[in-house]
């Protein structure tokens, strides 16, 4: 009797170390990073400029942030269901103390076949921060004017594809000009750290 009593306390800790765990990922997994201060015009002193297109997004991007492929995931999904009218910029954040090409890995390899988009070196974050933006994976839409129209994430949670505020609102920009939101939370690692070195 007391042999089983022991398999049942040792169940039923189990159980709770196990419930645990799977309330503390999901409770990571929905909460956003830090949410920055966008600019409601284009900054004036970055090296690259709105294009013609309806909107131009500026998406940044830590490089070793496992939420990363998601969020271009998403990205490509919006080019391609809507040719002709987005261009993007990402912005692969390079931390000042980091080596050589540090920044290029998975993420820039997913962006730089992402049509219609220009894959960037950040140095230390320099573009990110003109920006506001604090969070790997904050995306900026800008209309042809260099005018702010949405300013968030394009995933419902860290490292999750799949329907999202953020990539609906985007859409609804280009489809009917005024979305729902134009801002939603961001999910991802914050730019300034380095998770893999």
């Amino acid at each position: 009797m007391n042999k089983r009593w022991i398999w049942v306390g040792s169940i039923v800790v189990w159980a709770a170390l196990v419930s645990a765990g799977i309330a503390g990922l999901a409770r990571y997994s929905m909460t956003p990073g830090q949410a920055g201060r966008s600019p409601h015009d284009w900054p004036a002193d970055v090296p690259f400029h709105p294009t013609d297109r309806e909107l131009t997004l500026v998406v940044s991007i830590h490089p070793h942030c496992p939420c990363s492929r998601a969020t271009l995931a998403e990205l490509a999904k919006l080019t391609a269901r809507h040719p002709g009218k987005i261009s993007a910029f990402v912005l692969l954040t390079k931390p000042a103390d980091t080596p050589g090409d540090w920044e290029r890995g998975d993420a820039f390899d997913i962006a730089r076949k992402i049509p219609i988009t220009r894959v960037l070196t950040d140095q230390d974050g320099a573009w990110a921060k003109k920006f506001g933006a604090a969070t790997s994976g904050q995306t900026f839409a800008f209309d042809a004017s260099g005018r702010l129209r949405f300013s968030g994430g394009m995933t419902a949670s860290r490292g999750h594809e799949g329907d999202n505020a953020g990539s609906d609102a985007i859409a609804a920009l280009l489809l009917a000009g005024q979305p729902k939101t134009d801002r939603t939370p961001v999910f991802g690692c914050p730019l300034g750290e380095c998770p893999e070195r």
